[in-house]
């Protein structure tokens, strides 16, 4: 089941500037940074409880956040909901028609399981659904 706004992902093409503005400009927490190879991004964690701002960047220039830099520049990237069950979200959500962007979760920051939802399945806005590794089943 869906249990929480995760957190809202902004795409930006230079992390440690954006890594001082939510720091020193807003005066938001920094939770510190991790590579995500799967995804090749490296991510930027700012917890609001209950949620987070992410910021991703291109890990060595590549991957689809890369892509998406190349074409739209910064900006909002993601919504994602937080599950306790992600498999069992997915199932559901697969039989009410949402396409996703890979068959199955795969592995997301802080070891959680993440898949997405197409943007066409969701009036054009990406969806992660992010399982978090101590609710993992």
């Amino acid at each position: 089941m869906i249990t929480a706004l995760d957190h809202i992902a902004i795409a930006v093409p230079d992390l440690e500037k954006a890594i001082k503005r939510f720091m020193e400009d807003f005066g938001l927490p920094f939770e510190g940074t991790e590579e995500v190879i799967p995804a090749q991004t490296k991510t930027a964690f700012f917890p609001l409880p209950p949620t987070q701002i992410e910021l991703v960047h291109p890990l060595e220039g590549q991957g689809p956040i890369a892509k998406y830099l190349e074409k739209k520049g910064g900006g909002l990237h993601h919504l994602c909901f937080r599950s306790d069950n992600i498999e069992e979200d997915v199932a559901r959500l697969k039989e009410k028609g949402y396409q996703f962007l890979s068959d199955s979760p795969s592995p997301g920051a802080h070891g959680s399981k993440v898949i997405f939802i197409h943007p066409k399945s969701c009036d054009g806005v990406l969806i992660e659904i992010s399982q978090p590794a101590d609710e993992a089943h």
